[in-house]
């Protein structure tokens, strides 16, 4: 059976050995982008920890942040075994920098890592920070839920470890967001930054009809297209949003 044949009907693979090129190329892509996106989103919740009111709040973004960057060294060492320099990747790159604010960013990659293009823009202080926790966070689910069926075993294996604790921080993110709409300041505050973080979020997700979509799954790396992931986070969204007077 060919190998795409064997990848297309649900086979999986399990070491590098047996891995071909050019699925070792997407493959890495994958990685690589989810790796790079989470060091640049640790970095940059990293900067408001000591902008969150009280300790507890400092805790949570503390917490996310940390488990942020455990996430990025798992997926890290799977790609550590296709021969990437674990020991130096994190100081490649600054993963803190951002372009402007108000800065016209498609979907595609900017720069010379593979973060996703919403990590490229600045946050601007706390409630902006739990607002794109909380919908980035959303989007990450979704997001984890189609890798946890990728067809190299030890990495669906990493995502499904992993998705848990990326819920988790959607739970802290809410509740911190929770506080911050108890007043009628807080609450247009945030819908401020909902309005800012909703579109750059949803891009993340690519465009509908991708031609790497199609590419990746007849390689058993991507299952589900994206505009029906990008629905699901939509409505995952109206559900999280809508009770808190921000949809």
């Amino acid at each position: 059976m060919k190998i795409e044949d064997y990848l297309a009907q649900g086979g999986q693979l399990t070491s590098p050995g047996n891995v071909p090129p050019r699925y070792r190329g997407e493959l890495m892509r994958l990685m690589a982008s989810f790796v790079d996106s989470e060091l640049a989103g640790a970095a940059g919740f990293a900067d408001t920890i000591n902008d969150a009111p009280g300790i507890r709040n400092r805790i949570a973004a503390a917490k996310i942040t940390q488990e942020k960057l455990d996430h990025a060294g798992r997926v890290l060492e799977v790609m550590g075994e296709f021969g990437a320099d674990t020991a130096r990747y994190d100081t490649r790159h600054d993963w803190a920098a951002r372009m402007a604010r108000d800065a016209d960013l498609d979907a595609a990659r900017h720069g010379d890592d593979m973060r996703l293009s919403v990590f490229h823009y600045p946050i601007a202080g706390y409630v902006d920070a739990v607002v794109l926790n909380v919908l980035m966070g959303l989007a990450t689910v979704v997001q984890l839920h189609e890798m946890g069926r990728v067809s190299y075993a030890p990495l669906a294996d990493a995502f499904r470890e992993i998705a848990p604790r990326e819920a988790a921080h959607v739970d802290l993110g809410l509740k911190g967001l929770r506080q911050i709409v108890g007043d009628d300041a807080g609450r247009q505050k945030a819908a401020q930054s909902v309005a800012y973080w909703l579109p750059k979020v949803e891009a993340s997700f690519g465009q509908a009809g991708s031609a790497r979509f199609e590419k990746q799954a007849r390689l058993g790396l991507r299952h589900t297209e994206n505009e029906t992931l990008r629905e699901d986070w939509a409505g995952r969204v109206a559900d999280a949003m809508s009770p808190l007077g921000l949809g």
